[in-house]
């Protein structure tokens, strides 16, 4: 299963970085491609993706493990989504852990391919790290000074 992981520090203290991390609503503000966020209610929520092309394509997830201001764990509802074909499974981790300087966060993104998709791991693994380094841009330009 590709994992791609990615760790920085951002300026702001691990309960502010929490505050974004842990609210679907916020996910625009720092997740790439996101362009809004619907049906939030419990642990799921409805991401809405905008391609290259313009389309929008929906994405439902569900939180899988939440500890406040330390760790957030989400999956990707893939049956009978467009990303079926291609995944068996997306799971999606936030780890904050507290340093002199701000937040030293973490995001993990462990995607399972299917099929004939499983030969491309390596090009998805490439694509996985510019979508987490553009995440944690988007979270220091939310959280940061």
């Amino acid at each position: 299963m590709p994992t791609t992981r990615r760790t920085r520090i951002v300026g702001a203290v691990p309960e502010d970085v929490w505050r974004v991390v842990s609210d679907p609503h916020h996910l625009p503000r720092w997740w790439p491609r996101v362009r809004r966020v619907e049906s939030v209610g419990g642990d799921r929520w409805t991401k809405v993706l905008g391609t290259a092309k313009g389309k929008s394509v929906r994405a439902d997830e569900r939180l899988v493990d939440s500890e406040p201001s330390r760790r957030r764990t989400w999956t990707q509802d893939l049956e009978e989504s467009p990303f079926e074909r291609m995944f068996r499974e997306v799971t999606t981790e936030v780890v904050l852990e507290p340093e002199a300087t701000g937040t030293r966060v973490t995001l993990v993104l462990h995607q399972r391919l299917r099929g004939i998709n499983r030969l491309g791991g390596f090009l998805l693994r490439r694509a996985s790290g510019g979508v987490l380094d553009e995440a944690l841009d988007g979270l220091e330009r939310v959280c940061g000074p």
